[in-house]
């Protein structure tokens, strides 16, 4: 009986053991699989990562990774909502005290919001703020819809602003950041943005160091967890989406020096905010301590480009008052020194002189001048057209810069693709008082009929537009 007892109680162990045994092995498997799973992730990386730390003293870059990789900037986006906000702010055409009433577009778009119901407003100053510190996708749509007529329109002029700011790998096709097919920046562009919130607008600028922001009986806290934590991070702005990851762009200023620092594509806040640090502690003790210098020219107003030929009108007039001028103080110079001359002119020569005097003084504010036939030359332009093409054409816009002038015909061409799909656009230029004036011309027309006709269109979408002939 005990052997029996005995084998059955040796049996019952042996199992006991081999199922330990089997538990232990599977537990080492399951581990060596994940430690090597994790081993490949680190080494391939985060393919949404990207960062670069530029010295907003020198431009110089200190540090720089995927930096002119495209990325979703998700909430960054907001930075140029606010851009633009401050740049209407400053021309007048808005206030801190302006209302900003919620649309139905606004008020349907998903969080972070701070939920106002259609038709309540806010003032543009506590906009700001719910931007800044909320990231309030409802209040930025409803500012495109203010600003602009529609937050799609918004988007084309925060995109044209990007381009006069040097951001040449950006664009926008919302104010608020949520993901959107083609929207898409870079680190290094963002970086500019930055500095040319705190160059261009730096009263504004502090708007982007408040810590929270009281709406109503709420009280929002700025999602930048930096401010108050790093030493000399006075802004500026979050970001995330599940396309993007998790974005950052922090100024820094400590100890004479200032720097400007993108991160994007972090996994978490957390990471994020600790590879910020990281690179704050490497980089600012780098960067320079001497005098700072302008690094962001700025732009002129995103609307100036969108001129019509009533301005060009007013440039070649304003031009024109001023040949006739220095025609005239050239002619009086002249009869000053002749005065001291030992041959007196003769009453025939006085004379001519008065009525040339006259006919100066009644040309003094001259008719302007819509074509004018001087100092034309060959400009750059599609299909080798040259500054002085025949037949019938429309004048659509005058800029300053030829680049700008073709992004904004390209853009017209596009929405009218029956219309001037098959013109010709051209750049011819006139300088004047020593400066090139570009403008942008569509020609082919068959007659005057159909150049007005085309006028007409452009008006009703609100593009200025005139009709030559020649």
């Amino acid at each position: 009986m005990r052997t029996v007892f005995g084998s059955t109680a040796n049996t019952a162990l042996c199992r006991v053991f081999i199922s330990i045994l089997s538990f232990l092995m599977l537990f080492a498997f399951q581990i060596a699989v994940t430690s090597d799973a994790d081993a490949r992730k680190r080494k391939r990386g985060n393919p949404k990562y990207a960062a670069i730390v530029i010295d907003a003293k020198t431009g110089k870059v200190l540090h720089s990774r995927s930096a002119y990789a495209k990325r979703y900037p998700a909430s960054l986006t907001k930075m140029m909502t606010l851009y633009l906000v401050f740049e209407d702010m400053k021309a007048g055409r808005i206030s801190k005290s302006s209302r900003l009433v919620m649309t139905r577009a606004g008020a349907r778009r998903p969080p972070s919001k701070i939920g106002l119901r259609v038709g309540q407003s806010i003032s543009m100053e506590q906009a700001i703020l719910s931007l800044v510190t909320k990231s309030a996708n409802d209040v930025s749509t409803a500012i495109g819809d203010k600003l602009a007529g529609s937050e799609a329109k918004f988007a084309k002029r925060m995109t044209l602003k990007a381009r006069q700011l040097g951001m040449k790998s950006t664009t926008f096709k919302n104010a608020n950041g949520l993901t959107a097919r083609g929207q898409l920046t870079t680190a290094a562009d963002m970086a500019k943005l930055g500095m040319a919130l705190r160059e261009h607008f730096p009263r504004q600028y502090r708007y982007f160091s408040t810590r929270s922001f009281k709406f109503g009986k709420r009280r929002y806290g700025n999602h930048n967890k930096l401010l108050g934590r790093v030493r000399g991070v006075d802004g500026i702005k979050t970001g995330y989406t599940r396309a993007s990851g998790f974005n950052l762009v922090s100024s820094v200023s400590s100890r004479n020096r200032r720097i400007v620092a993108v991160v994007m594509g972090g996994r978490s806040g957390r990471s994020r905010n600790s590879q910020m640090q990281k690179l704050i502690r490497a980089y600012l003790p780098k960067a320079s301590t001497g005098k700072s210098r302008r690094q962001i020219a700025r732009a002129t107003s995103s609307r100036s480009t969108r001129v019509a030929s009533r301005n060009t009108n007013q440039i070649v007039t304003a031009a024109k008052t001023k040949a006739v001028a220095s025609k005239a103080n050239s002619l009086i110079s002249s009869r000053v020194k002749n005065a001291h001359a030992t041959n007196q002119p003769s009453s025939k020569s006085v004379a001519s002189i008065k009525k040339q005097l006259v006919r100066m003084n009644s040309k003094s504010t001259p008719k302007p001048e819509l074509r004018p036939s001087v100092d034309m030359i060959k400009t750059a332009s599609l299909g080798g057209t040259s500054a002085k093409s025949t037949g019938w054409q429309i004048q659509i816009a005058a800029s300053d810069s030829q680049p700008k002038l073709m992004d904004l015909m390209k853009s017209v061409q596009s929405k009218n693709p029956r219309m001037l799909g098959k013109k010709t656009m051209s750049t011819p230029s006139v300088r004047r008082n020593g400066k090139k004036l570009y403008r942008g011309r569509f020609a082919g027309f068959a007659s005057k009929r159909d150049a007005t006709r085309a006028c007409k269109s452009l008006k009703r979408q609100k593009v200025d537009c005139l009709a030559l002939n020649g």
